[in-house]
């Protein structure tokens, strides 16, 4: 008697091939992740900084208006459409500094933990 040996058609990646394939995602991704973080930190700090400017431009219109600085920051949630904006750095709507003294003020954005290391840009503002 004979043996019927029936070949199937080989339809699945061997071991070697999914290894190959593994590797190369893994070297994308260590190549690409560095660079992808690094943007997104710069535009949280670039956020940051354009929300801290919109703050400084609504302190000095009030003291525009009133003549002198306020320097509570919920205070111009309603200059700047209802809220406060989030700083990105940090994650809240209280990431932000305004100091005064006698007719001149300045805006900060704090730096805080989701932004790596920068330094934040102060705006000066002037009576």
């Amino acid at each position: 008697m004979k043996k019927q040996t029936t070949r199937r058609s080989q339809k699945a990646f061997t071991l070697i091939e999914l290894l190959v394939v593994v590797l190369i995602l893994g070297i994308l991704t260590a190549v690409a992740l560095p660079s992808y973080l690094n943007s997104v930190n710069t535009s949280r700090q670039g956020t940051a900084n354009a929300n801290a400017r919109a703050i400084s431009i609504s302190v000095q219109a009030q003291a525009v208006r009133v003549g002198s600085y306020d320097t509570t920051l919920s205070d111009f949630a309603a200059d700047l459409g209802g809220a406060l904006p989030v700083n990105p750095c940090t994650g809240t709507t209280t990431g932000y500094t305004i100091t005064a003294s006698g007719l001149a003020a300045s805006v900060v954005a704090l730096p805080g933990t989701g932004c790596g290391t920068w330094t934040p840009q102060t705006y000066p503002i002037a009576l």
